[in-house]
């Protein structure tokens, strides 16, 4: 995803979450059992390989959608579309979601994608991209104007948050739980930004916690191989060695793998669930972008080959948990197991 040059203005500090106290890490009730979760962000096309533009976006790709939706409905997967200002505010993709959530288990909440997101009071460049960097009063201001294009289009308040490009910042969380929202889930656990000016969540693992009322569940990113006990700090290590991660990955010593079809093989992601789920991880979180559900609005889907391997990823790994007895669970379910659940849950 390419963006503008930067501007003269100061650089700003990089946001690096703290790994949690073992006492904010939310221990899910023992019903909960082990489950799995499906958030989909739900957002406008554009070019990835283009600066980012106000105007430069579209919204055909969200035709596609309810095929996929069913797909999952026929599987029992409910799913949680993260909805950007674009889709809030069209008529036709607003439709499209009233449909999908018909379903009465499926959820919408909230994404945030600064660049397209009223008011526009900052600069369009690489630092401003991540919402979290804005100044707390036009971060406040965008996720008002998003979250009543939201409840404007659907009847109801969103309760749940993710950070476009996932810049989540030092505000974000307060700014959420001020406005009434239970759940955020912009921490992609293991990755860094910080080379365009975004966050860093190294110390975030992939277990759920809390942050004063708010929950935390981080996107599930699972390091396999024979040396996946240097976890993060091996791998940053090997990406200061020329080929070093790639070297690692084909010996089957240690790779990086988040859980979601878009550029993750099939096999990787299997191996990444089996050691999830073999390590205690209670509540697995998979994502997709929506405009992977068509070809040729995203580099992850090209053309009609890649949406078939697409569709046959999710086929494999949803086979694969219920095989493996990993449930789903709503974004409601999610919410009402973590209020009643304890803390002091074992880091994964």
């Amino acid at each position: 995803m390419a963006v503008v040059a930067p501007s003269s203005s100061a650089p700003v500090e990089r946001y690096c979450p703290p790994a949690p106290a073992s006492a904010d890490m939310i221990d899910w009730p023992r019903d909960f059992g082990t489950r799995f979760t499906v958030f989909v962000d739900t957002e406008e096309e554009f070019d990835w390989d283009a600066p980012l533009g106000r105007e430069t976006h579209g919204v055909s790709a969200i035709a596609a959608l309810p095929d996929a939706h069913r797909r999952f409905a026929d599987r029992g997967v409910p799913l949680t579309y993260m909805v950007d200002y674009p889709i809030a505010t069209d008529a036709r993709a607003i439709d499209i979601l009233r449909a999908n959530l018909a379903d009465g288990v499926s959820a919408v909440g909230t994404q945030l994608h600064p660049w397209v997101n009223p008011p526009f009071d900052e600069a369009l460049n690489p630092a401003n991209s991540y919402a979290g960097n804005l100044p707390e009063a036009t971060e406040a201001a965008k996720i008002d104007a998003l979250t009543d294009a939201i409840a404007t289009a659907f009847g109801t308040r969103p309760v749940a948050y993710r950070a476009g490009r996932y810049g989540i910042g030092p505000n974000t969380l307060r700014l959420l739980a001020a406005r009434g929202y239970r759940l955020d889930s912009s921490m992609r656990s293991r990755y860094s930004y910080v080379q365009d000016g975004g966050p860093d969540f190294g110390g975030i693992g992939n277990h759920a916690f809390r942050v004063g009322s708010m929950i935390e569940v981080p996107l599930t990113t699972v390091h396999t191989g024979r040396a996946r006990a240097g976890g993060t700090r091996l791998y940053r290590l090997l990406g200061a060695v020329p080929k070093g991660r790639g070297l690692f990955a084909r010996a089957g010593l240690l790779s990086r793998v988040a859980l979601t079809p878009e550029d993750m093989p099939v096999k990787d992601a299997l191996e990444a669930v089996a050691v999830a789920v073999g390590e205690g991880l209670r509540l697995l979180n998979f994502a997709f972008h929506s405009p992977s559900v068509a070809p040729g609005f995203t580099p992850y889907v090209r053309d009609a080959a890649d949406l078939r391997r697409f569709h046959a990823w999710w086929d494999a790994v949803l086979s694969d948990l219920a095989r493996r007895g990993v449930r789903v669970a709503s974004l409601e379910e999610i919410i009402t197991a973590a209020r009643s659940s304890g803390s002091g849950g074992r880091p994964v």
